[in-house]
């Protein structure tokens, strides 16, 4: 069946309950790279659970509804859909273990044509189960390679973060693991092709890639380190645009630009020199 742009911005989601525990945010910390250094007293707030802080980018995973878009009812070539753009915005520092409500609804869907394909915009808010409160507003952009062509809504998604044109006032190197896609899925992303060297072959890659998602937490990580004494309170939000995928083992540099309570920022792989992350802007204060 062919996408229908009405009935895809009309569909519902579940309310999503999810319990997680201490255990968790250690396992998405060690995911994206914390405690790599054992002896580093702010890296160990995060993987150690005396006076255990959340890494602010684990916001991602909370509430997350699941690889959706490859239901039959979508209408979506699921197969050429990717992951473009991701944002979070925190209404308070998240808490390292607890029990949140998240909705996700799509709140946009805007045609590039047929050669193009359109870009599907998706906003979930995380909630404290028992208060109400609002955590976290999680914001998804997708590009429907295969799906252009079918009509949406008019305009465009809100354009992306402008890097300054100066040199870095900030640069941070931090070393993925050969097994961090391993490590990463566990925490909820469960997409073979992070895991199955035959399906990323077919893909078109030489060995299973790490998680967009992953590598955007590496750079949260990066903020933390250079610029916030790895202090979440001081974390506001993030916005990134993903631009290539890492694979598990390189290096990823960071370059950061501090304006005020505006940090920007831009990633790549410091053995391919090739830009992951681009666009990047993350609020502080």
């Amino acid at each position: 069946m062919a996408m229908d742009p009405e009935a895809l911005l009309a569909r519902s989601f579940p309310v999503l309950r999810h319990a997680y525990t201490a255990r968790d945010s250690i396992i998405y910390a060690l995911g994206v790279g914390l405690g790599e250094d054992p002896l580093d007293a702010g890296q160990l707030r995060y993987v150690y659970e005396a006076g255990l802080q959340a890494v602010p980018s684990l916001a991602n995973v909370l509430g997350y509804p699941g690889f959706w878009v490859q239901d039959a009812d979508t209408g979506i070539d699921w197969r050429r859909v990717v992951h473009a753009e991701q944002s979070f915005v925190l209404h308070r520092t998240l808490p390292p273990a607890g029990v949140v409500v998240a909705q996700t609804r799509l709140v946009g869907l805007y045609d590039k044509g047929a050669a193009k394909g359109a870009l599907l915009c998706q906003e979930r808010v995380v909630r404290d189960e028992a208060s109400g409160a609002a955590l976290a507003t999680v914001s998804q952009v997708s590009m429907l390679r295969g799906d252009g062509g079918r009509g949406g809504m008019t305009g465009a998604p809100p354009p992306p973060h402008v890097v300054p044109d100066r040199p870095a006032d900030a640069s941070c190197d931090l070393p993925t693991l050969r097994q961090s896609a391993l490590i990463y899925r566990l925490s909820g992303d469960l997409n073979p092709l992070h895991v199955e060297p035959a399906v990323a072959a077919a893909a078109g890659f030489p060995r299973p890639i790490l998680h967009g998602m992953c590598t955007m937490g590496v750079a949260c990580h990066a903020a933390l380190r250079t610029l916030l004494d790895y202090d979440a309170g001081a974390f506001r939000g993030m916005r990134v645009r993903f631009t290539a995928p890492v694979l598990p083992g390189e290096t990823i540099r960071t370059e950061l630009w501090r304006d005020g309570d505006v940090v920007s920022f831009r990633s790549h792989v410091v053995e391919r020199g090739v830009v992951v992350l681009n666009a990047g802007r993350i609020d502080v204060g």
